[in-house]
């Protein structure tokens, strides 16, 4: 099924409709408001929180339908696993690969070199909070997180993964049961329609959100603070700009794609991401984006709620990258053999800590808790400037996550090439659908 938009029938939207132009006028206008008004921005504040509320509210329904309804379809249970097991081996690869890009950075370009920081001056009180939080975390909590207490909650609490968990279940349930269930499938089916209607009107308050989110922000930290950290500010986004347009490009080349076109189809979701600090804010229209490109539903339900937790390119560039930092900052000696066990635990904590919120920041107290030479009150020197970086952090983990869908859809047979082509190159109608995407050609 197929909806129009009546500006489309007509004719060419106007630029000033489309919405990420909108946002885009709504960042710079927040941070216009933040620099020049700052005590106005900071009271901005409930908007962004609002609007990410409102995603929110949503981001369960759509996980639960497009799993579900593309599971159901499934006539072979088998590809299940497979797309699951697929996705996990291209996490854990670039997921890991990103860790170590981060690393071979901070000791090239060594930002934190030269500041000459006493640990024993910086207050540790700041950073006591995501300490506590990171020491709460380990791999089996969180595989037992997955876990709800009861059918419901999982929708009621809003987590991604136990949202996941229960939607491949009922979706592998009603594939079982077969033609019986196909009441059921139909209702899912005819439902996913509306819910994602709902996710294009919540997404006109997108920029209202960034704007609210942009004041805030710069509001309360100031365009001063970046100046401060400039060097790992401007280091860390080198980085990822690197990660995402020469790794991520090449895997892109090599499966028959532009990076640069599929950011350019993805762009609203980035700005989303960049306006609010919030990748949860950008999932459900990724989502319908990704299989509006060609991918099928039943990979795209399955790669990129799971993507969200375990494929996090950007975090894990910030992790290694921030710890060398503040191991530089301090005058703290860091053999290879340290470096590595560095790189060894952020590969189990990132994965610990996945799905919290502030995870790149408590993923990194975990890291440093377990590698005693590198002091965890360094992180008070970058808590300050944490959230010019969250958005890089995000907009890497979400191009990643785009790249991860296509790929793994490629490899299962399970990618329109006709109709990713068509959507990379603009030419594709809005629409969004009730049934599972097209066949792979």
């Amino acid at each position: 099924m197929i909806i129009e938009h009546p500006a489309e029938v007509r004719g060419k939207t106007p630029f000033y409709r489309h919405l990420y132009v909108q946002v885009l006028a709504a960042i710079v206008a927040g941070i216009l408001v933040g620099h020049f008004y700052p005590e106005l921005g900071t009271q901005l504040k409930p908007l962004g929180d609002a609007f990410i509320k409102l995603v929110k509210m949503i981001i369960a329904p759509v996980i639960f339908l497009t799993v579900a309804t593309g599971i159901a379809g499934m006539s072979d249970l088998a590809k299940v696993g497979r797309v699951a097991g697929k996705a996990m081996i291209y996490f854990l690869t670039f997921s890991s690969l990103a860790l170590v890009v981060g690393l071979i950075v901070a000791n090239v370009v060594q930002p934190g070199v030269g500041m000459h920081i006493d640990p024993a001056s910086l207050d540790s009180k700041a950073i006591s909070t995501y300490a506590e939080k990171a020491h709460e975390q380990s791999i089996a909590g969180f595989l037992m997180n997955i876990i709800p207490t009861t059918l419901t909650s999982a929708f009621a609490e809003g987590d991604i993964l136990q949202v996941l968990f229960i939607s491949v279940l009922f979706g592998i349930s009603l594939a079982l049961v077969g033609k019986k269930a196909e009441p059921v499938v139909d209702l899912l089916q005819a439902l996913t329609l509306p819910t994602f209607r709902l996710v294009a009107i919540l997404m006109k308050a997108a920029p209202v959100g960034a704007f609210g989110a942009m004041a805030f922000t710069i509001g309360k930290y100031g365009l001063a603070s970046i100046a401060n950290l400039a060097m790992l500010i401007g280091t860390f986004y080198l980085t990822s700009f690197l990660f995402v347009f020469v790794v991520l490009g090449a895997v892109a080349r090599y499966n028959g794609f532009s990076i640069m076109a599929l950011i350019r189809y993805i762009k609203e979701e980035l700005l989303l991401v960049l306006g609010t600090s919030s990748s949860e804010a950008a999932l459900p229209g990724l989502m319908n984006k990704m299989e509006k490109a060609g991918c099928k539903r039943s990979v795209v339900g399955l790669v990129i709620p799971t993507g969200y937790s375990f494929n996090l390119d950007g975090t894990n560039i910030y992790m290694t990258l921030a710890a060398l930092f503040i191991a530089q900052a301090t005058d703290t000696p860091l053999s290879y053999g340290n470096q590595i066990l560095l790189l060894l635990v952020a590969m189990l904590s990132s994965k610990g800590a996945a799905g919290i919120t502030g995870a790149g920041f408590i993923t990194l107290a975990a890291t440093l808790s377990v590698v005693p030479s590198v002091p965890v009150a360094g992180m008070a020197l970058i808590l300050g400037i944490d959230r010019f970086m969250s958005e890089c952090r995000a907009i890497t983990n979400i191009v990643g996550n785009a790249v991860a869908t296509v790929v793994v859809a490629k490899w299962e047979g399970e990618l329109h090439q006709a109709q990713l082509r068509a959507a990379l190159a603009g030419e594709a109608p809005i629409e969004i659908k009730a049934t599972s995407a097209q066949p792979a050609e």
